[in-house]
């Protein structure tokens, strides 16, 4: 009976490394499909953290696009009045330069008051940054003026502002209102 006791311990033995093959080939079969859900989710995760970053520079660009658009509109908010008063001043350019010399004494007081006047606005156009454009004695610039009149005069060269009729102005760098002016045809290029 000891033969037979010895005899059957190696088949029990024989049969619990075959349970371990088998857990081991479970288990590497437990590994292989948690490798290949790590490896879904990581490229879910590459592609959420794309999305993501994506997302946070469209919101930056959307806050720099408002910030730039607010400081525009700040800029250039007062264009439609400001071109306004740009009647205004040229009524006031034209009374300053309509007294003759020999007016001039008699309208002094009332002359004097009409240039301060006019200085004052000047002022205020500058501190909101409304230029004047100057023309006189330039090349046409069909960017700030525009074309009244042409005159022969061959001693100047083509193109060259001889005269303003309606003064231009700048409003932040840009455009309020276009020059009115006369320029040489003929001359010298």
């Amino acid at each position: 009976m000891t033969k037979d006791k010895k005899f059957k311990q190696p088949e029990i033995e024989d049969k619990e490394p075959k349970i371990e093959q088998a857990q081991t080939e479970e288990n590497v079969e437990n590994i292989e499909q948690s490798e290949d859900e790590l490896a879904v989710l990581a490229e879910e995760n590459a592609k959420l953290k794309d999305a993501y970053l994506r997302a946070c520079a469209e919101s930056e660009n959307v806050k720099k696009r408002c910030q730039q658009e607010i400081e525009k509109n700040t800029k250039f908010a007062l264009s439609s009045f400001a071109k306004e008063l740009l009647t205004v001043a040229d009524n006031l350019h034209r009374a300053v330069t309509s007294v003759s010399a020999e007016q001039a004494e008699q309208c002094r007081p009332l002359l004097e008051g009409v240039e301060m006047t006019q200085n004052e606005l000047s002022k205020v156009f500058a501190k909101f940054g409304i230029k004047k454009i100057d023309s006189l004695d330039k090349v046409f610039d069909p960017n700030f003026e525009q074309v009244v009149q042409e005159v022969e005069d061959p001693s100047k060269p083509a193109g060259t502002v001889i005269a303003e009729l309606q003064s231009g102005y700048l409003i932040n760098d840009r455009i309020l209102r276009e020059a009115m002016v006369i320029v040489t045809k003929g001359g010298k290029k």
